[in-house]
Order: structure tokens, then C-alpha cells, then sequence
């Protein structure tokens, strides 16, 4: 854009100037140089032809300049829209794969390079993770052979972090040549991704297309396209630990409530079991078979958690599984252990997807399975439906049940310990969502969450 405004100031410039220099010579000429030569019809001829043929010239000087300036522009909104476009990749679900070979893409296409590839480090820089060709086709780069391992004029920026803009890259004293298959390269522009100081990868293009050599306006524009080659790479990096950091504080969580559950279920047993010994002791048998047949639900019920724990660290969606399938699969081997009829129902009915971010899906799934798990253990019903609403920032979630239901105010414990409510709130409030419960005694139970599709996270963990 600065060349662009100084091309305008310069056209601005020129047709003011132009035409006041071009009278005065005029008249320099007609009083001083050839003061008879414009007092006949010839001469005003004369002056008429060279008004002319400089009103021409200043014309296609001009145009020349408006020309340029467009091609500018033109080039410039190419571009801001892949820019944007780069940018719209990052923030979305795609792939950091995906995403890096779009920018690689639209840099050489953008430039005008015939050739464009995109190298970016392991976390740990240790070595190339991946490099991403354009320009090549798949035959072509699988004769090339193995991934480069950063020597050459590669170490030069992925170690250096140096710019590089070479005429003929096999004359650089660091060049090391190409393997067998490769493809001719001279012309060479090529830079350093760089994030917080460190460098990610780089970025670079041969052969352009155009010209034999790349140039300033060239550097410039691929330097923008690896600033935002580095934001996908954090961005990814990013993700993948928080990833990772909610699938640990998961796994923990589970843990930590399987353990509560079993040392709940043992405590219980304990009580029943010394119960039972002390009843056969008295003498009393009818009273202690009612003991142990209590110690023999219990274990039902734990067997029953036990495998419902299980099913729900099996189902958890990823990329290549969406959200939906992931809930329909899970309810539907609830449905089968429980025997308790549930129906799932989507508004809208087709094309249903809530694209929240991945840990507000794992908790929008970890409250039905809680939800779903409640019903078994405590509602006695034999009818629950989950109903998914999208709206234009909230996904919400009902769970209604046909069972005994409750007084949410008066609830307090039971022989048997209940587990999940508090747990469900603190899920949805985790990632800014809410949590309502819903019931009476005798008009079973309706539990509503609601988790906005950009949730603000309210702490750094998933509830425990």
C-alpha cells in the first residue's frame, strides 16, 4: 500500500507540474527563441501539432501511472483476501496440515512462483515435523525420496533465521546440491517463520515465474504469509495442549470419582456385612439374608457404575468423529445396559452440529453421561430424551425422564450415596454455561445445560 500512495502522489504531482512547465517553455520559446515563427498561420499550426503530440505523451504518461497503480491495488486485495483467508483457516477446525499448505498455496500462486515449500520444526526443535511442498505433484515428490533434514541453505534459515533472496541458489557457498529426481532451481526467495523469538520453520519459493529474480514487495508479502504460517503453528500447539491438558484432568477426574464410588460401595458393604455377621450370631437369619441380599444389590449397582464408567471414556468425539455420532453410539449401549427406552431429538432435525470447541463438546457430552447415569441409579423410569437445541450461541440440552423424580430444595443423602449434580454444574459452568434442575416428586426430572458456542473458561480446570 505505501508504493501504491506514492505512485498517487507522484500522479497528482505530474498533472499539476506538466502542464505549467510545458506552457512556459512554450512561451519561452514563442518570445525569446522564435518570436516570428508563431505570427502566421504555419507557425500556429505548428504549435497546434506540438500541443498535440505532447497532450499524447502526458496521456500515456499518465495512464501509464494509473495503470501501475491498479495492478497495485490488484495485487494488494489478492493479497488482504488470502490473508484473510489464512486467518479464517487458523481460527477454524482444520487441520494445522491443512491449514500450512493453504498458505504455502496462496504465497507462490499470490507471488507467481512455479515452486513453494513450507518446513516447520518439532516443538522441541529437534528436527523437521513436516514439510509441505507446492507446485510438485505427488509422483514428483515421492521420487524426490525422504523428507530434507535441514542442511544447506535450509540451516541457513531454520538455524540463522536469516532472509534469503538469491538469483542462482547453486552458487550460495552453502548450497549442498539436490537429490536425485529433483526438479532445476535457481531463483531462491525464502524466510524464517518466527514466534516469540523462536524459530518455527520457514518459508520459501523458486522460480519465479515472471522475472529472473524475486524482489522487495516479493519478501514482503511472503514475510506476511509466514506470520501467519507462525500463528497456525502455535495456535495448533496451543490446542494440542489443551488437549492434552483435558484429557489428564479426565482421566483424573474419573479416577477420582471411580475411587469415591468404590470406597463408598466398600464403606457400605463393611456396614452390611457386620450387620449380617452380628444378626447370624443372634440367631436371626431371616433379618440377615435381608442384609446380605442389600449387600448383593450394592454390588449390582457398582458393577453397573463400573460399566458405565467404562462406556463413557470410550465415547469421546475427535475430528474424525463428530459429536453427534459420538452421543447416538453412547445412548444407544446406555439403552442396552439399562434397559431404560431413550430417544435422542436435534432441533434442527437434519444437518445437526453444535461446533463448540473440543473441550466444551467433552463436557456437553461428560453432562448427558452423568445426566443419563442419575436416571439409572435414582429415577426408577423407564423413559428418558435427550433433546439437543442450537440457537445463534447456545447449545442447549434437556434430559427429561418419566421417573419418581425429587425435591431439589429438600434433597439430602441417601443410604446409597448420589453422585453428579454438583459435578454437571461445575462441568458447564467450567467452560461459561449453566446448569438447571427441573423436578417433583411423582413428575420425574428435567435437567437443562446450556454451554455458548464460543464459551468463555471461567478457570484453567476441568472440574474434578
Amino acid at each position: 500500500m505505501g508504493m501504491v500512495a506514492m505512485s498517487l502522489r507522484r500522479l497528482k504531482w505530474l498533472t499539476v507540474l506538466s502542464p505549467l512547465v510545458f506552457f512556459a517553455l512554450i512561451g519561452l520559446g514563442r518570445e525569446i527563441l522564435f518570436p516570428s515563427l508563431f505570427e502566421s498561420w504555419p507557425g500556429y499550426l505548428l504549435l497546434a501539432g506540438v500541443v498535440l503530440i505532447a497532450a499524447l505523451f502526458f496521456s500515456e504518461a499518465v495512464f501509464t501511472v494509473i495503470d501501475r497503480t491498479q495492478d497495485q491495488l490488484e495485487q494488494s486485495n489478492r493479497e488482504l483476501l488470502a490473508l484473510h483467508e489464512a486467518g479464517l483457516d487458523i481460527i477454524g477446525d482444520l487441520e494445522i496440515g491443512t491449514v500450512l499448505q493453504r498458505v504455502v498455496d496462496e504465497a507462490r500462486l499470490l507471488v507467481g512462483a512455479r515452486y513453494g515449500a513450507l518446513s516447520f520444526l518439532r516443538e522441541d526443535g529437534s528436527g523437521i515435523e513436516a514439510f509441505l511442498t507446492s507446485g510438485i505433484s505427488p509422483a514428483e515428490r515421492a521420487a524426490i525420496g525422504p523428507l530434507p533434514e535441514g542442511h544447506g541453505l535450509l540451516a541457513v534459515v531454520l538455524q540463522q533465521g536469516e532472509h534469503l533472496r538469491l538469483d542462482d541458489l547453486t552458487t550460495h557457498p552453502d548450497a549442498v546440491g539436490f537429490p536425485p529426481n529433483h526438479p532445476a532451481m535457481y531463483s531462491l526467495l525464502a524466510v524464517p517463520i518466527i514466534a516469540s523469538g523462536r524459530i518455527l520453520g520457514n518459508l520459501y519459493l523458486t522460480e519465479k515465474e515472471d522475472s529472473p529474480t524475486f524482489d522487495d514487495g516479493d519478501e514482503e508479502t511472503l514475510q506476511r504469509f509466514a506470520t501467519h504460517a507462525a500463528l497456525a503453528i502455535e495456535n495448533a500447539r496451543l490446542h494440542r495442549q489443551v488437549g492434552a491438558l483435558a484429557v489428564a484432568e479426565e482421566r483424573e477426574r474419573i479416577a477420582r470419582e471411580i475411587h469415591d464410588s468404590v470406597a463408598q460401595v466398600l464403606g457400605y458393604v463393611n456396614t452390611k456385612a457386620q450387620a449380617a455377621e452380628e444378626l447370624l450370631r443372634s440367631e436371626q437369619p431371616e433379618k440377615a439374608a435381608a442384609q446380605i441380599g442389600q449387600l448383593g444389590a450394592a454390588a449390582r449397582d457398582a458393577y453397573a457404575d463400573v460399566r458405565e464408567h467404562i462406556l463413557g471414556l470410550r465415547s469421546v468425539s475427535t475430528g474424525e468423529r463428530a459429536f453427534l455420532a459420538t452421543l447416538q453410539e453412547y445412548l444407544t449401549r446406555w439403552r442396552e445396559q439399562s434397559g431404560v427406552a431413550a430417544t435422542l431429538i436435534t432441533e434442527p432435525a437434519d444437518d445437526f452440529e453444535p461446533r463448540l470447541s473440543g473441550t466444551a463438546e467433552l463436557q456437553l457430552l461428560r453432562i448427558i453421561q452423568e445426566g443419563l447415569s442419575n436416571v439409572r441409579k435414582h429415577a426408577g423410569a423407564t423413559v428418558v430424551t435427550v433433546h439437543l437445541t442450537t440457537t445463534d450461541g447456545v447449545i442447549e440440552a434437556r434430559i427429561e425422564d418419566n421417573g419418581a423424580g425429587f425435591d431439589p430444595a429438600a434433597a439430602r443423602s441417601a443410604d446409597y450415596p448420589r453422585f453428579g449434580l454438583s459435578t454437571m454444574r461445575e462441568r458447564a459452568e467450567s467452560v461459561g454455561g449453566t446448569l438447571e434442575i427441573e423436578s417433583a416428586v411423582g413428575r420425574g426430572t428435567r435437567i437443562i445445560a446450556q454451554i455458548p458456542k464460543e464459551p468463555s473458561i471461567v478457570n484453567n480446570r476441568v472440574p474434578a
